[in-house]
Order: C-alpha cells, then sequence, then structure tokens
C-alpha cells in the first residue's frame, strides 16, 4: 500500500514553498487509494509551539488536506534513541567534538588545498584516553554517521538517475552535543517504522536523501521511492526564501484566495501540463501526474492565484456563499438574485461587500460636469421604486425619447449616476436589487 507524509516543523506558518511538498504526497497517497500522514516534526523543544501545530493543521483543513493520522516526532525519543544504539553496535556511528571555530578553518584548509570540505573523520582517531580527555572538558560531543565511501544511487521520481559519491559528503551529525536527535536520523526511524513508501520533497533535499539511504540501509529499513521537485522562485526568478514570510497560507486565507484556486495552481505550476482550475479534489487526483514535473527552478507569482479565484467563484451556486451573505445581512429571499448579480463582477469573497453596500445604501453617483443636466433630467423621468427586471430599460427608453441620446452617451451617464461606477453587473438584474438610490445632479 501506498504511504506517504508531510512533516513540517511546528516552527512557524506554513507556506506556499511548505503546500507543494503537502500537496504532491497527499495527491500520491489519494491516487494510489494509500495513507497520507501527518507527521509534526518537533524535536527542537526551543522553537515548536503548540500554537504552530495548530495553525499547520488549520491550514491543511482549510484547503481540504485530510491526514488519515497524526504522528509526533517529541513521543518518539526513545526509537531514536534505539536506533542510535544500533548504529554505534555496528560500528557506524562515533563522537566528535570539534568546536565551530575548528570546523570552519579546516573547511578553509580543505578549499585553499582544492578539496571537498567535508569532516576529516579525525574523531575517529582518538585514543580512549583523548576522547575521555575531551568529554571532561568540552562535554559531550556530537555523533555523526559513518558513510561508507560508495556511490549513492537511486531513481528519483522527477530528476531521474541520480548518483552521488558518499565520499564528497560530510558524515552527518544525528545527535548534537545537548543530546537532542536531529532531523536526518528522526526522519529515517520514522519512515522505517511507519512504512513510507514515497518521498517527495524539495531539490534542496538531494544530499540529504543520499545519506539517509545509508542509513536507512545501515538500520535494515526498506528505501522508500524518492522525489525531489525543484524550488519555487519569484515572478522574475528570484530567490523566493526572502518573501516567503508573506506567502504564509493564512495570509492567502485571509486575502480571499480560493482553496481549489491555490491547489490547482499549485497541482500544475512546474509541470509540463496547463495550468486549469479544477473543480474537486477529486479533479485534481485524477489529474495529478508526478512524472509530468521538471527539474528547473519554477516561477511562482501571487498575483496568479486571484484570476483562478475569480473564476472559481463565478461558478459557485449561492449555496457556497450564503455564509458570506447572511454575516453581509442580505436577506434570504434576495441571496440568489444578489449572487447572480455580484459573482460575475467579484474577484474575492471580500469584493461581495461593495456590492451589497450598493444595494442596500446607493452609491455616491459620478457625474461627468458635461452631462449634469442630462442626468438631472433623466432622474426626473425615473420609474418608482421599488424597481422590477423593466426598470432600466422603462427608464432608458423613456430618457432616449426626451433626451434624443444612445449608445453609450445614454447608458453610461446613467449607470454612473446609479452606481457610481463605470463597469458592472447587468442593469436590468442590478436594479431590483436598489433599496436606495442617491443619485442627484
Amino acid at each position: 500500500m501506498t504511504v506517504t507524509r508531510f512533516a513540517p516543523s511546528p516552527t512557524g506558518y506554513l507556506h506556499v514553498g511548505n503546500l507543494r511538498t503537502a500537496l504532491f504526497n497527499y495527491l500520491i497517497a489519494r491516487k494510489n487509494g494509500g495513507t497520507f500522514v501527518l507527521r509534526l516534526d518537533d524535536t527542537d523543544p526551543e522553537r515548536s509551539r503548540p500554537e504552530y501545530a495548530d495553525a499547520i493543521k488549520q491550514d491543511l483543513e482549510w484547503l481540504g488536506l485530510d491526514w488519515d493520522r497524526v504522528e509526533t516526532q517529541s513521543s518518539r525519543l526513545d526509537r531514536y534513541a534505539e536506533a542510535a544504539d544500533k548504529l554505534r553496535e555496528i560500528n557506524r556511528f562515533y563522537e566528535a567534538w570539534e568546536t565551530p571555530v575548528e570546523l570552519d578553518l579546516k573547511r578553509k584548509k580543505q578549499l585553499n588545498m582544492g578539496k571537498p570540505p567535508v569532516y576529516d573523520r579525525a574523531a575517529l582517531e582518538l585514543s580512549a584516553a583523548e576522547k575521555e580527555a575531551l568529554r571532561a572538558e568540552r562535554g559531550s560531543g556530537v555523533w555523526r554517521f559513518k558513510l561508507d565511501h560508495a556511490r549513492i544511487n537511486w531513481a528519483d521520481g522527477i530528476m531521474g538517475e541520480i548518483s552521488i559519491d558518499a565520499a564528497s559528503v560530510s558524515d552527518p551529525v544525528l545527535i548534537r552535543g545537548d543530546g537532542q536527535v536531529l532531523y536526518t536520523i528522526a526522519s529515517v526511524v520514522d519512515d522505517t517504522d511507519m512504512g513510507i513508501t514515497h518521498v517527495v520533497r524539495g531539490s534542496d533535499h538531494v544530499t540529504n536523501t543520499a545519506t539517509q539511504i545509508q542509513i536507512i540501509e545501515a538500520l535494515g529499513g526498506a528505501v522508500p521511492n524518492f522525489a525531489h521537485h525543484s524550488l519555487l522562485t519569484g515572478p522574475q526568478g528570484e530567490a523566493l526564501s526572502k518573501r516567503l514570510g508573506t506567502l504564509a497560507l493564512r495570509d492567502l486565507r485571509e486575502n480571499g484566495v480560493e482553496p481549489l484556486a491555490l491547489l490547482s495552481h499549485m497541482a500544475r505550476i512546474g509541470s509540463s501540463d496547463p495550468i486549469e482550475l479544477r473543480g474537486s479534489m477529486e479533479e485534481l487526483v485524477e489529474g495529478f501526474d508526478l512524472s509530468r514535473f521538471g527539474t528547473a527552478p519554477t516561477k511562482f507569482d501571487v498575483d496568479d492565484l486571484y484570476p483562478l479565484t475569480a473564476k472559481h467563484l463565478h461558478a459557485q451556486e449561492v449555496s457556497t456563499v450564503a455564509a458570506d451573505l447572511d454575516a453581509l445581512g442580505v436577506p434570504t429571499a434576495q441571496q440568489e438574485a444578489f449572487w447572480t448579480v455580484a459573482r460575475e463582477n467579484i474577484t474575492t469573497r471580500h469584493d461581495i461587500a461593495q456590492w451589497w453596500t450598493l444595494c442596500h445604501d446607493g452609491a455616491e453617483p459620478d457625474i461627468d460636469p458635461d452631462d449634469a443636466e442630462f442626468v438631472a433630467e433623466a432622474l426626473t423621468l425615473l420609474p418608482p421604486m421599488p424597481f422590477t427586471e423593466t426598470s432600466w430599460s422603462d427608464w432608458t427608453s423613456a430618457v432616449k425619447e426626451k433626451s434624443g441620446r444612445k449608445g453609450r452617451g445614454l447608458f453610461m451617464p446613467l449607470r454612473k449616476a446609479l452606481t457610481g461606477m463605470q463597469h458592472g453587473p447587468d442593469m436590468g438584474q442590478l436594479m431590483p436589487l436598489l433599496q436606495v438610490v442617491r443619485a442627484k445632479s
């Protein structure tokens, strides 16, 4: 059975980069009738916060990315300790005491000599007495996994065949000196224990994947199918990382982006398929194909979400926005007629309010000086309220007959006088909803 996972750290809010990883893993699980696990990587006690964990769940629920179960790494520390003990038993785990300054000096020396800046494994040469002396002087050291210096190969679901020389990579630190378990080993143990079959994540994890494959094999686990999607950039190709604070999912939600608009965009951006609005999660699942994605950096522009949001809303029945209309005070009996008029003229749900304000409170007229006399005379011919579906045609016909105006010169000044805008819904449909007319010369 297919089992995927989304494993965010509850140290901040989800952003569009996180969403790409979550969505890909979700769609793979659902397309194959499998299991989607939400796993909170909360081993950092200082930065992990319950409010961020709650916010992650709220964002996923808003998007409709339902999970089959929740796991937390903070509840699995005993398993990581067991895995560390096993690595020690098979001589693949060793303690090292270099300070950050010492490591930096080593890297600089290697670079000056034209060598790759990898850890030189000096700790492996320490005698028992030297280790005791360092432990007494510096306390506990970090624990590094001893890589087998061979090539690490895998068939990546997006990038194709990948081969990395383990000798070009430093032995990864898996446990810090203060005892904190780091992501690399925790993720491996979790993926193995939870039977994760597919892991999709950003291309910045490629080297990390290589080391994790060796750790999985050392612990006797099954290596999942890995795939690494391209990283998002800004619309001009600029690094998106500096803007992620403004691209949090909670902010997109507050700005009126619709879930299916966002998901439709993220499920296709960076692939060879055109971006098309999908009408349901089922359509998203059915149309998803990981092999269609490329490796080049993928440009993301938040402005692209709003035309999709507008298109989504234009197709919605009144029942989907009933709560919004209730909140604005639109009478139930008028909601269907009002929504029919408003939905073609909004980009987000926030825009609904301006149309109800127009209907309920009227609008400040927009009258060009050259049209002032014409509008004043036209208003004397305005049919009595309440208006009906024929009020607009009756009024414009009467004004045309008296003034001789026609076309844009007739209709535009009258529209602007009643709505204060040059564009908007069909006036024949809008006028029956107008409860107040504030137009005056």
